[in-house]
């Protein structure tokens, strides 16, 4: 090739002059997301303490997963009606309000103010970098960027606890939202012209929406409302022992239970085979996971006097194990042609099941038992990394044909949701062992014992998780497998 001659298509990459700021400033945003979240699962125990919020732990995580679920369907709506540059620079402004009001938070209400805005902020960014996917790169370059995101990911699991762990250690946790500042700035900065030329083009292929406002959509309409009732619950759960949080529990349940029904499959409540019992048995296991992971830092840190540092390492730990469950079902799935994948879902539960007993275990005996934890956490994550791709492949196999982003979109939905419930409910259980005095080790080792009884309960549903083969999917789909309209 001559020099000055442009490659052809095929030789093009994700790299290259067109697409290379793009792809650095979206794997940067990316990457900054997953650190913030990553380094407040390690230093949430003392920024709790910190604030003499010990009682509103759970809220540290709940409030930012509600809140993204928000933030992911308003603005996924927003980038049709504004276009992706005038969206991108609400939501990178919602995330920078977010670590601000978190960063000089002098109390947990504050906090818990800042993670709502940096929740809803960080679900509409991933929702404009997907949407930039769609918008900027061929089809042919696709494969390549989302794989590139898996890399996004990947550095901050290996250092980003530990690095927070040592920052709030020896520094400020503060601190740890400050550096999250600069990445923001880097990142808008590649981006800025690559978007800015986005809506350019979107304007060009169809002018953007104007109306009534987006808040009028029922699918909004109903996140906002499904966030307000499990608030209710959660808070009402945290004062169970009072009338109020009796009737703000009944109150939660209410509003939650019929929003639930409209926004999943129908037979989900049921566990009827096929895509609901699939859901059901992912968002069980989910919440097992996260809620483990965020408790046995604050088990380490509080209980066993561990270093938040030395915490943060095992938080890494697990996720490099997922990391290394889900490559191996790749290889796995393209071996035996998929055909043993209800098998690694049920294997991969039962395996997290045994590192869920360990971590108990590893709480109930004396010393600090950092082995023990360190086992558990990679036991875990080996189980929840071989099951959570399988799971999704599965549930992808039930879309009738053109309703596959609806399926990615309840599996999202299903995620971010029994997340936040779980950790919310864990964390309403460590209030209430405050409350009457247990101290903080019972309330720890309640929570876990909830989240073994979560992944046996996800186990028993795998049971009736079924498959379908390419020559089994007919168009019309299954009655029970539906998605609400």
């Amino acid at each position: 090739m001559e020099v000055g001659e442009p490659k052809n298509s095929n030789q093009i990459g994700i790299f290259d002059t067109p697409y290379r700021a793009l792809t650095i400033g979206i794997m940067l945003v990316l990457t900054t997301v997953a650190f913030e979240g990553l380094a407040i699962t390690t230093i949430a125990p003392k920024l709790a303490q910190s604030l003499q919020g010990i009682h509103l732990y759970g809220w540290i995580f709940s409030a930012f997963l509600l809140s993204q679920l928000v933030g992911t369907l308003f603005m996924g709506q927003q980038v049709d009606k504004r276009g992706v540059f005038t969206s991108m620079l609400v939501s990178f402004s919602i995330f920078v309000l977010g670590i601000v009001v978190a960063a000089v938070s002098f109390d947990m209400p504050m906090l818990i103010a800042g993670r709502v805005l940096q929740g809803f902020g960080a679900g509409a960014l991933i929702t404009c970098v997907y949407a930039s996917v769609t918008l900027h790169y061929p089809d042919a370059l696709r494969t390549q960027i989302l794989a590139a995101f898996s890399m996004a990911f990947f550095l901050p699991s290996l250092i980003g606890p530990y690095v927070a762990g040592l920052i709030a250690s020896y520094i400020s946790w503060r601190f740890v939202f400050w550096i999250v500042l600069p990445l923001l700035v880097l990142a808008l900065s590649l981006t800025f012209r690559s978007f800015r030329d986005l809506q350019l083009r979107q304007a060009l292929t169809g002018p953007a929406q104007t109306g009534s406002a987006q808040l009028a959509d029922p699918k909004v309409i109903r996140a906002i409302l499904l966030a307000i009732g499990t608030g209710l619950l959660l808070t009402g759960l945290g004062m169970i022992t009072d009338w109020k949080g009796i009737v703000l529990t009944l109150g939660g349940l209410f509003v939650m239970i019929p929003l639930l029904r409209k926004l999943m499959p129908i037979g989900t409540f049921s566990v009827k085979k096929g895509l609901p019992a699939t859901l059901v048995s992912r968002g069980l296991y989910v919440a097992c996971y996260f809620a483990t992971e965020s408790f046995v830092i604050l088990a380490l840190t509080e209980v066993k006097g561990v270093s938040a540092e030395f915490a943060g390492l095992l938080v890494a730990a697990g996720s490099l194990s997922w990391s290394a469950a889900a490559w191996l079902q790749a290889k796995l799935d393209a071996r035996d042609h998929g055909r043993g994948r209800k098998r690694r879902v049920m294997l991969g539960i039962g395996i997290m099941i045994a590192g869920t007993v360990l971590v108990i275990l590893a709480l109930l005996l004396s010393g600090d038992g950092i082995m023990l934890f360190l086992l558990s956490q990679l036991i875990t994550g080996f189980g929840v990394g071989l099951a959570n791709p399988t799971t999704g492949t599965i549930a992808l196999q039930h879309a009738e044909p053109g309703n596959e982003g609806e399926v990615s979109a309840t599996l999202q939905f299903v995620d971010s949701f029994c997340m936040g419930v779980s950790i919310g409910v864990s964390g309403a259980v460590i209030a209430l062992a405050e409350t009457l005095q247990w101290g903080i080790s019972a309330g720890v080792l309640i929570v876990l014992t909830l989240q073994l009884v979560f992944v046996l309960l996800s186990f028993l549903a795998s049971i009736r998780i079924t498959e379908l083969g390419h020559q089994e999917h007919h168009p019309t789909g299954h009655a029970q497998d539906k998605l609400p309209m």
